[in-house]
């Protein structure tokens, strides 16, 4: 197939202004810029579910078929409310310093893109979102990197590192502003009672680990991890780029295994984890036992009429 075979999905080609415009319409007034404003505005008010072609409608003062001469889907209809909502890199990202600063810049606007449209997260990840602006943002990390001496895949992974983060932050950020609004609560509140929560639950002899981080006071740390997972991931990619320059490159692995050797170790390790994975279900059982019988213990002390 050429590139002038390829039939375009309707949302796609609405996003470009590529689509051919209806022959006519009900009024002047509707269009498909005017029906994603619209639906903006009811995401950004009570979600992404409360969304649909009829809301819509009755919003714009419209009948629900009068939309579909304009947007044929819903589907359609999110992907061009994503790419309105996604906006485009600024010009102050693409100048924001070296590869490190414009990486740190894309990382902060796309953050408050997502804190912005928060329903934006909502939105089932099928691929990447062959649109505009999408193409954009895209293209201005790829510019960051394009004096470095990575490859082309290499600034690609580099990329997903920063815009994954975004996307995990915004994911998490978004859900406690959402708890915070709801309850009526600061932050600081949130965290005090997951503190305590955790306190509650969580002991030395299930979990060691986790609860020494408790009692060091990581849930109450008011620092940014996401921050600090990104600026550790770039610290990483400098270094590699500083070993390229140096003349010493990583080779990628392959997914899949190449040699017998490689496939009996693999094995090996699966089953290794799998055993291990058996041996950690067996010790949670047995503690669970462990707790029912002392509940149990109790239970029969506390009895009236005890005789033990």
């Amino acid at each position: 197939m050429t590139d002038g075979d390829l039939e375009l999905p309707r949302g796609i080609a609405l996003a470009w202004g590529v689509a051919a415009s209806p022959q006519r319409g009900p009024k002047r007034e509707m269009s498909v810029e005017r029906i994603v404003e619209t639906a903006i505005e009811i995401a950004d008010a009570e979600g992404l579910g409360a969304v649909s072609m009829s809301a819509v409608a009755a919003r714009l003062g419209f009948t629900t078929m009068s939309l579909y001469r304009y947007v044929t889907a819903k589907d359609d209809l999110v992907l061009l409310m994503q790419e309105e909502a996604t906006g485009a890199p600024s010009d102050a990202m693409r100048t924001a310093g070296g590869w490190r600063e414009q990486l740190e810049a894309l990382y902060a606007e796309q953050l408050q893109q997502y804190l912005r449209h928060p329903w934006v997260l909502d939105i089932p990840i099928s691929g990447i979102p062959a649109t505009p602006n999408s193409a954009a943002w895209m293209d201005a990390g790829l510019a960051a990197l394009a004096e470095t001496p990575l490859s082309h895949s290499e600034r690609l992974a580099v990329l997903l590192l920063v815009t994954g983060t975004a996307h995990w932050a915004g994911t998490v950020m978004a859900g406690y502003a959402r708890t915070q609004r709801e309850r009526g609560v600061d932050e600081a509140a949130i965290s005090r009672t997951e503190d305590a929560l955790f306190r509650t639950l969580i002991t030395a002899d299930a979990y060691p680990h986790l609860r020494a981080a408790i009692e060091e006071g990581a849930l109450l740390d008011e620092s940014d991890p996401f921050a600090f997972a990104l600026a550790r991931g770039l610290d990483g990619v400098a270094a590699y780029i500083a070993g390229i320059e140096q003349g010493r490159r990583d080779e990628p692995r392959p997914w899949a295994l190449a040699g017998d050797a490689d496939v009996a170790d693999d094995k090996r390790v699966r089953e290794a984890q799998k055993a291990v994975r058996a041996a950690e279900k067996a010790l949670r059982d047995a503690r669970a036992r462990e707790r029912q019988a002392v509940r149990e213990a109790r239970e029969r002390r506390a009895a009236p009429g005890d005789a033990s």
